[in-house]
């Protein structure tokens, strides 16, 4: 496959070929799967430069509750709170004062971004409020909008239920 690195574009039918390939090998019909060992996704732990900057972005803006707000135990001094983001699921961030941390960057391995489900009357809701707010969007497909939170971290508020995407299936 072509390199995706500086200007170059990845030959697009033989990564759709080798999609097909690991598709044969690795993916099994529904009924067909066995049960995951994981209950869910306890948290997701993205790095806040400014905690009450980021409780005003994720509740006030985006509508998440903030559920705690502790000592982060594996940094003195540094804050480890959390939003609902509905099901028992929480969106979780750690401040960590007097580091030097850098700007958001996409690395291998790194975060691409959370998609996080709300209804669609919601969803229309809250891409009415990015938009006053002036917060930079987009939209796909009219049931996706991307956006970056106050620290560049990449979140898509997408309308379709859990466990569809565009209309498909994926659970």
């Amino acid at each position: 496959m072509t390199s995706t690195q500086g200007n170059a574009q990845p030959d697009r039918s033989a990564a759709e070929a080798e999609r097909q390939r690991i598709r044969e090998r690795y993916l099994r019909p529904s009924g067909s799967r066995p049960a995951s060992s994981a209950r869910g996704l306890h948290h997701t732990a993205l790095i806040s430069s400014d905690v009450e900057r980021t409780v005003r972005f994720y509740q006030d803006l985006l509508e998440f509750p903030l559920t705690e707000l502790i000592e982060n135990r594996d940094y003195p001094g540094s804050s480890h709170f959390f939003f609902d983001i509905g099901n028992g699921n929480l969106l979780a961030f750690f401040d960590f004062p007097g580091l030097a941390v850098g700007p958001y960057a996409e690395v291998l391995g790194g975060l691409h971004h959370v998609a996080i489900s709300v209804e669609p009357d919601r969803w229309s809701h809250l891409v009415d409020k990015l938009s006053r707010a002036g917060v930079d969007h987009v939209v796909h497909s009219e049931v996706s909008v991307y956006f970056r939170d106050p620290d560049g971290a990449r979140i898509e508020l997408i309308a379709d239920p859990l466990g569809e995407m565009y209309g498909s299936e994926v659970l």
